[in-house]
C-alpha cells in the first residue's frame, strides 16, 4: 500500500448523466456491467462497446436522484452523449453532460479525514456512502472519491485542505495505476475489448445479465479463451512520461507488441499500465517506444485474472 496521504481534484474526467423512468432499462442494454448490482450503497466500473466489442468508453457508474452518473474521461463525454441519444429516442430517459455541475476529489489513505467529514464508508471496493451533500465511493483499500455539487465545492475544499495535503494529479494517477485500473480515452477509442483492460477481474463486466451492445463478442472471448492480450503493470527508469499510445517492443519481434494505457511519475522513474501480447511479456525483455528503448520491469497487479470466477457475475 502507498504511504502517500492527501487529496487531489479529479479533473481528467467528466460526468454523463442518464435520468428518467427508463434510465436503468436503457443503460442495461448499452453497458457491460450489471445495474442490478448498482445501488445507493454500491457503484461499479463498466464500459460501453461497439457491436464488435470494442470499447468506446470506460467509466464508474452510480445512482443519483432519478438516474445514474457515469464518470469517464472528459474527451469522451460529448461523444458518448451524442451517440447514446440516437438509441434513447424511444426511451423515457434524458441524457445530459453534467460535468460542469459536479466536483470530484480523490483521497489517498484518508480514512481519518472521511470520519471528520462525517462519512462512514465501508471497506469493500465499490462501496458508496452518502452524507449531506457528499457522495463517497470506495475505489480500493486506500483510495476513495468524493462527489459533490459545485456550489458546495469551495466549502469542502477548505475543509479538506485543513485535514490533508493537496497533491498534484499525478499522485492520484499513480495510485490508479497501482490498482490496475485503466481507462479508455480519445487516444484509444474503439481499440480494445473489455478483457484487454482486465475489466472482468474488476467486476466491470457481467456474463449473466443478458444482451447489451457487443455482448456476443465479449462473451465469446471469455468462454473460448482466445484472447492473447491483457493489461500489465510496468515500471521504467526514465524521467520522461510516455504518452498514451506509446508502443512497446521486443528484440524477438519485428512488430510492436503493445501500447501504453496510462503513466505516472513514481518515487523513482515512471510506472505505467500497458496492453501487451501475453506471450511476449513472458518470453523476453520489453522496451518502451523503440526496439532499443528504455527497459520495462513487470510489476504485480493487485488482482488475478480468473475466468471461472469472472463468469459467475
Amino acid at each position: 500500500m502507498s504511504q502517500t496521504t492527501g487529496f487531489t481534484q479529479i479533473t481528467q474526467e467528466g460526468l454523463l448523466a442518464v435520468r428518467g423512468k427508463d434510465a436503468k432499462t436503457f443503460l442495461q442494454g448499452q453497458i457491460t456491467c450489471n445495474l442490478n448490482y448498482v445501488s445507493n450503497d454500491r457503484s461499479s466500473l463498466g464500459a460501453r462497446c461497439t457491436p464488435k466489442g470494442r470499447m468506446q468508453s470506460t467509466f464508474r457508474i452510480l445512482p443519483e436522484s432519478d438516474g445514474y452518473l457515469l464518470a469517464m474521461h472528459h474527451s469522451l463525454v460529448e461523444r458518448q452523449l451524442n451517440d447514446l441519444k440516437k438509441f434513447a429516442i424511444f426511451s423515457k430517459s434524458t441524457l445530459i453532460d453534467e460535468s460542469g455541475l459536479w466536483t470530484r476529489f480523490g483521497l489517498i489513505n484518508a480514512e481519518a479525514a472521511l470520519i471528520e467529514l462525517g462519512v462512514s464508508l465501508a471497506k469493500e471496493t465499490n462501496s458508496v456512502a452518502r452524507h449531506n451533500e457528499l457522495i463517497a465511493v470506495r475505489v480500493s483499500e486506500n483510495l476513495c472519491e468524493l462527489w459533490l455539487k459545485n456550489q458546495d465545492a469551495a466549502c469542502y475544499l477548505k475543509r479538506l485542505s485543513g485535514l490533508l495535503e493537496e497533491l498534484n494529479p499525478n499522485a492520484w494517477q499513480l495510485e490508479l495505476i497501482r490498482c490496475g485500473i485503466g481507462h479508455v480515452t480519445e487516444s484509444n477509442f474503439e481499440e480494445f475489448i473489455p478483457q484487454m483492460l482486465n475489466l472482468p477481474a474488476l467486476d466491470a463486466v457481467s456474463f449473466k445479465k443478458g444482451c447489451y451492445t457487443g455482448q456476443e463478442i465479449v462473451a465469446r472471448m471469455q468462454y473460448l479463451g482466445k484472447l492473447k492480450r491483457h493489461m500489465y503493470h510496468f515500471s521504467v527508469d526514465d524521467k520522461q512520461l510516455p504518452e498514451i499510445g506509446t508502443l512497446l517492443f521486443s528484440p524477438l519481434r519485428s512488430k510492436a507488441l503493445g501500447q501504453v494505457i496510462s503513466a505516472a511519475y513514481a518515487e523513482t522513474g515512471v510506472e505505467l499500465l500497458a496492453v501487451a501480447l501475453d506471450e511476449a511479456v513472458y518470453e523476453s525483455e520489453i522496451r518502451l517506444a523503440k526496439e532499443d528503448g528504455a527497459l520495462l520491469t513487470r510489476l504485480t497487479l493487485p488482482y488475478s485474472l480468473d475466468s471461472e470466477r469472472e463468469i459467475t457475475r
